[in-house]
């Protein structure tokens, strides 16, 4: 009667997934049968080898573990008898042969927290023998479960049929990484059919004065050229009516990025992930002592997004900064690939100092020398043949090197964020991409022409953008490069006007700009209303001219820019206090102009932005802390008139951001207000089921509130 007892036991526990341990009277009874009437062997404990999963032999002998009770079987998972413990990427443990029988009736999401599991418990392809000693004396059937597997995710196919890969970021690296995923040309060919430019190149050009006497000639008589990109036609960020992104994100997993660093830095990129379109492409390659890249140019479709979130949730901290070994795959990335969006751009983060790369001949990491060397031919140069893209730099923390970062991104036309704290990794990565979102304009050119015969070109201040002027004097072409939608431009063109003659009017200049329309492929060319002129009286009649508003507002943006350059220079020399005195008259001069006596918004910006300046350049502890990299992330802002992140995002740094666009603004205050912590909250009831689903695959910490985070 007790045999029988035993075995309706026996057959109840295999059914449920439980494991009822086998008493001396069933030793003769090694199997039952199942309901359905199978022979089923009864799972012993078994000690399988461990493995990066999380399975382990438990070998503690704590009070806390020996406490720990399986959420299955509900017995004591004691230490030292033997008992594998399986502990889940959740951190909740179970007995392996539970677990194990568990996952084999089907389950993949963890019994306590419903978690969905990436890497299951699984039969190994290879049988452990019955004379291995972890094996325990076990069957080979028994023995075959003690290798995880890591899951698939469910849904069946991409865009292009195929199915999901798991080996995507754990197989062996290519030597060539053209295995990028197909574009969807139907797709694409739909988009561009149905595609309608918005707008054209709004250009306006203003003079300095409306008019000059006859008799006078002037010398660096100032017109401001004023250009603004057409807005975007997208009404989000995954409409098929904007250019499509090849986005590659080389990501810090450093040592010192441990902890909650890289906690939010995935989170980070769980948000970046979630508003990636099924047309853009991401890839993903991680550094630390060296880089390697464990996820490969995919689309974001939801299978895609779903791949690169455990891609992302697979990252771990550990070893030095090889910064430059990670942007040279990150490089080939978008060298090697087989198949090209219109838009490609690489993002880059690090908080440390490139401990391999940057050295002198001491052995010494010299600060400020210069990176280029160290950096693929395709970062800087933007004329090979069609390979150049942008690097989008991020410096994290105080012990960045702000100086190569800022170098880096100079170089290949990209901009450099200083991250103060951590909690702003999300917003920065947000403003970012809501420009790379929102491309309306590539390869733009613009062509100043002097119109009248006795005219040439004095200057043409036009920041970090390349200036190619003619020997005559007469012509000068700025390459501007890609513009975000509703994105503007100003360049300050210095004249030389002569004497005139009968004439009462003069012609000065003809703007031309020509572009490509990233989505149609087209080039486009537009000019502005007719030549731009201005009077020429015989006499003023001893009339004050009226300085242009525009001019003024354009001048004092350089002047500003120009102390904070000779601020930072002077910093650099151990001279904080003349540094922090050329600020202060900035400052002042500024003041005292047309638009500052107007309370110009501009005027009061640039103000600001030098008093922050003044304050963290108060003592060299704090220079080295974080003012080096707000003045550089501040003049990569105004040199290429681009918004980056400054300092901590707070109320007193957000007045700064000048150039941001409303694609910016929108995405930035999305990242604000959105939370990853809690997916079953309210403020996630009202989204597409598809970014649900995405939000519950994220296991990233929950937004801290915002607030006062700078640091003291």
């Amino acid at each position: 009667m007790r045999s029988k007892w035993r075995k309706a036991k026996l057959a109840l526990g295999l059914n449920m997934c439980l494991y009822v341990p086998e008493t001396a009277d069933d030793s003769n009874s090694p199997s039952v049968r199942s309901s359905n009437g199978a022979s089923s062997t009864a799972v012993r404990p078994t000690t399988p080898t461990p493995s990066s999963s999380g399975l382990r032999l438990s070998r503690s002998s704590s009070k806390s573990q020996s406490k720990k009770t399986c959420a299955i079987c509900l017995m004591a998972m004691k230490p030292g008898q033997g008992h594998a413990i399986f502990t889940a990427e959740c951190s909740h443990a179970f007995h392996f042969h539970c677990i194990a029988a568990n996952v084999k009736h089907g389950n993949q999401i963890c019994p306590v927290c419903r978690a969905k599991w990436k890497e299951i418990p699984l039969q190994s392809p290879n049988p452990i023998s019955k004379s291995n000693p972890l094996a325990g004396g076990r069957s080979r059937d028994d023995a075959r479960m003690a290798t995880p597997r890591r899951v698939q995710p469910q849904s069946s196919t991409r865009l292009d049929g195929s199915r999901p890969d798991s080996s995507l970021f754990h197989g062996p690296e290519p030597a060539i990484f053209n295995d990028d995923e197909v574009l969807e040309h139907h797709h694409r060919s739909i988009m561009e059919q149905q595609h309608s430019v918005s707008g054209s190149m709004e250009v306006r050009v203003y003079p300095e004065i409306s008019e000059v006497a006859k008799s006078v000639s002037c010398k660096d008589f100032a017109v401001l050229i004023n250009l603004k990109a057409p807005p975007s036609a997208a009404k989000s960020s995954s409409s098929s009516s904007r250019a499509p992104v090849d986005l590659v994100t080389v990501l810090d997993v450093s040592g010192s990025m441990a902890g909650t660093k890289l906690a939010l830095l995935k989170r980070a990129m769980g948000f970046v992930i979630q508003n990636l379109g099924p047309f853009d492409r991401l890839s993903v390659i991680a550094f630390s002592s060296s880089a390697r890249r464990i996820f490969p140019l995919r689309l974001m479709t939801e299978t895609g997004k779903q791949e690169a979130l455990q891609a992302v949730n697979s990252l771990v901290s550990n070893g030095g900064t090889n910064i430059a070994e990670g942007l040279k795959k990150g490089a080939r990335a978008l060298i090697d690939r087989k198949y090209r969006n219109s838009v490609s751009s690489i993002m880059l983060l690090s908080d440390g100092q490139d401990t391999y790369a940057v050295t002198s001949p001491n052995g010494s990491c010299p600060r400020g020398m210069d990176y280029k060397a160290l950096l693929p031919i395709e970062i800087g140069n933007r004329k090979n043949n069609g390979n150049w893209f942008p690097v989008h730099a991020f410096g994290f923390g105080a012990d960045h090197d702000a100086s190569n970062m800022h170098s880096i991104s100079e170089n290949s036309g990209g901009t450099f964020s200083f991250i103060e704290t951590e909690t702003v990794i999300q917003d920065a990565f947000a403003q970012c991409i809501g420009g790379l979102l929102s491309v309306v304009v590539q390869e733009l050119s613009v062509k100043v022409e002097c119109v009248h015969q006795g005219l040439r070109l004095g200057s043409i201040k036009a920041g970090s953008y390349r200036v190619n002027a003619c020997p005559a004097s007469r012509t000068g072409i700025i390459s501007v490069g890609d513009l975000y939608a509703d994105e503007e431009r100003n360049f300050l063109v210095n004249l030389d006007i002569p004497v005139a003659g009968i004439s009462d009017q003069m012609s000065l200049l003809k703007v031309k700009c020509e572009y490509r329309d990233p989505v149609s492929k087209e080039m486009i060319t537009s000019r502005n209303s007719g030549e731009m002129m201005i009077l020429r009286p015989q006499v003023t009649a001893g009339r004050t001219p009226v300085v242009s508003v525009e001019v003024d507002r354009e001048r004092i943006r350089l002047r500003a820019a120009e102390a904070i350059s000779e601020a930072r220079v002077l910093a650099e020399r151990g001279d904080l206090a003349a540094a922090v005195s050329r600020l202060e008259t900035c400052r002042h001069v500024l003041s005292e102009t047309m638009s500052g006596r107007a309370k110009d918004p501009l005027c009061t910006a640039l103000c600001t932005e030098l008093r922050e300046t003044q304050e963290r350049m108060a003592s060299r502890q704090v220079y080295e802390a974080s003012g080096r990299a707000y003045v550089l992330s501040g003049l990569g802002s105004h040199s290429w008139q681009r918004a980056t992140t400054r300092g901590d995002m707070s109320e007193t740094t957000r007045v700064l951001q000048s150039y941001q666009t409303q694609s910016m603004v929108d995405m930035v205050n999305l990242s604000q207000t959105m939370s990853f912590g809690n997916p079953n909250s309210d403020s996630s009831s009202s989204l597409p089921s598809s970014q649900r689903n995405l939000r519950q695959a994220l296991s990233f910490p929950a937004r801290p509130a915002r607030g006062d985070r700078r640091k003291g």
